[in-house]
């Protein structure tokens, strides 16, 4: 079959990746996609939320299948899109509807869907500019540290944690009163904080049934030992060695089950990744939020550990036979490691050649922000490149990639040299 991912980053070059290896894969496109997609796919400059683009591309290629990597063009209604178009009816999408994709989308939306359904999740409230004197009298009765959420997509930089009470009513007043966010920050969800140590879970379904895919966990701040601004993802780790059966049982019976049921009970159509990111209180697992798509990096770790053909699997969810199908993985840990632009994730400098590509064996090498300029691969983003190795052990794993990351270089290039260290 043609299929189309959509996506540039880490996470479309893994699913392009895996879904290349596919005997049921003929034509394979990215839209818009990166250096390193481009080597096993034909790349289409064409923008995730140009749907009148995509559906051109969609006729002319005879595709049957997209695979949605980032959340923008799923909260914006790309499932719905193709539902609702005579001629792109029968594509199969992987990803939710408009509607579901709010668990992203909405902070306050995913909140109340938790409280429906009895999910363990962080108490909270949400206020608006015109409750912001509400919002400060609420974070009074709070401990600290302070958590304060802008409920609309803020590109991973939404969320504020603040140790002081007044910076906290400060920074409310910067979300809802000078919009410090934009849109995103019109409402902003305050909660209890959660002391404990995160991990994400994901699960594919196909809104009756579900598989449940390997733990990970990633690191989000810039600097050694978790310090410094929110990243979009460091480097990951899979699976979580302090997950054990006993957490994983309580992760499915108390959450994984209830969200998949809580689709059906609000009529929800979700066919797609659901990322639920948790944290583990004493041995308890609490939900910190919903993605609506795989997280980047950990894409990197878990999609390597899958030993089952994809294309099926994403088959079985689009026809509702996922309940038929059982998963493969690999009993390895597979680390990755992300190599960023100089200065990110604030201004960084694009275009830097990327030297050393050729030298790295024994992992995979995984392309964020990259692109072709006169035959040659160059910085594209903040996240650039991440290298991803297996081994019995997830430490031994981690050497291997922090060995042939010292194959590679372009200018300015940073990496944590301590991913896993906290476990």
């Amino acid at each position: 079959m043609n299929i189309l991912v959509l996506g540039s980053g880490g996470r479309e070059h893994t699913l392009t990746w895996k879904v290349a290896q596919s005997e049921k894969t003929e034509k394979l496109f990215v839209a818009p996609g990166n250096a390193g997609t481009s080597q096993i796919a034909t790349n289409v400059n064409i923008g995730v939320t140009d749907f009148e683009a995509i559906k051109k591309l969609v006729i002319e290629e005879a595709i049957n299948m997209v695979i949605v990597g980032p959340e923008d063009p799923l909260v914006k209604g790309v499932y719905d899109f193709f539902l609702n178009d005579e001629t792109l009816k029968n594509v199969i999408v992987i990803g939710p509807d408009k509607a579901a994709a709010q668990l992203e989308g909405s902070k306050e939306f995913a909140k109340e869907f938790m409280s429906r359904h009895n999910i363990p999740t962080a108490a909270y409230q949400s206020f608006t500019k015109d409750s912001v004197e509400e919002g400060y009298a609420f974070l009074e009765t709070l401990e600290a540290p302070y958590v304060l959420k802008a409920d609309g997509l803020a590109a991973g930089k939404g969320v504020l944690i603040l140790n002081d009470l007044q910076e906290a009513k400060d920074e409310l007043h910067n979300m809802l009163v000078d919009s410090k966010f934009g849109e995103a920050s019109t409402k902003v969800v305050i909660e209890e904080f959660l002391s404990g140590i995160e991990l994400s879970c994901f699960v594919l379904t196909d809104g009756k049934d579900y598989l449940t895919l390997p733990t990970a966990k990633d690191y989000k701040r810039i600097g050694e030992g978790d310090v410094g601004l929110n990243t979009g993802g460091m480097g990951a780790i899979s699976p979580v060695p302090f997950a054990d059966e006993v957490f994983i049982k309580k992760i499915e019976d108390r959450i994984i089950k209830p969200t998949i049921n809580g689709f059906q009970k609000d009529k929800m159509t979700y066919k797609g990744f659901v990322f639920i990111g948790l944290i583990k209180v004493n041995e308890d697992p609490y939900v910190i939020e919903y993605n609506v798509r795989m997280g980047d990096p950990e894409t990197e770790v878990v999609i390597p550990r899958i030993k089952n053909d994809l294309v099926p699997l994403f088959e079985a969810v689009g026809n509702q036979t996922l309940g038929e199908k059982t998963l493969n993985i690999d009993e390895r840990a597979a680390t990755t490691v992300m190599l960023v632009s100089g200065g990110y994730p604030e201004a960084y400098e694009k275009g830097k050649e990327i030297n050393g590509l050729e030298n790295v064996h024994d992992s995979l090498v995984f392309h964020a922000g990259t692109k072709l300029e006169d035959k040659k691969v160059v910085t594209n983003g903040g996240r650039v490149i991440a290298i991803t190795s297996y081994d019995e052990d997830f430490n031994e794993a981690i050497k291997k990639s922090y060995q042939n990351i010292e194959k590679l270089s372009f200018d300015k290039m940073y990496y944590r040299k301590d991913i896993g260290f906290d476990l």
